[in-house]
């Protein structure tokens, strides 16, 4: 049941092939053998209003969260967390700031149907 939510501010769409990114990233999430290759779901929010410390919306932004069940590792985490950065870092070293949040859903708390 991973979620992958890749958040970008909107000027980011003119230097990275944000479909190609979410893909790629997909991808890492599908070989890192921690979950049912079904389950894991990505898509991508686009930002068109962000600040960024002083700089305001001067600088552009791309952040990972990662929400998945609880139950796996932190060093597991650890090394999806390593594997998106580089991921990020690869395809999209021209945005100022690139960051991945990988969290743990309360299991008691989740609830999933599928139709």
């Amino acid at each position: 049941m991973p979620n992958l939510v890749l958040e970008y501010s909107n000027s980011v769409d003119e230097r990275v092939n944000v479909q190609g990114l979410l893909e790629d990233l997909h991808q890492v999430v599908l070989n890192c053998g921690l979950f049912d290759v079904p389950s894991v779901k990505s898509r991508t929010l686009r930002c068109h209003n962000w600040l960024i410390g002083d700089k305001e919306d001067d600088v552009d932004f791309i952040h990972i969260n990662f929400e998945l069940l609880a139950g796996r590792t932190e060093e597991q985490k650890r090394e999806l967390s390593r594997q998106l950065m580089a991921v990020l870092q690869e395809q999209a070293h021209s945005v100022y700031s690139l960051t991945v949040n990988i969290r743990d859903m309360d299991t008691t708390c989740f609830q999933k149907v599928i139709n």
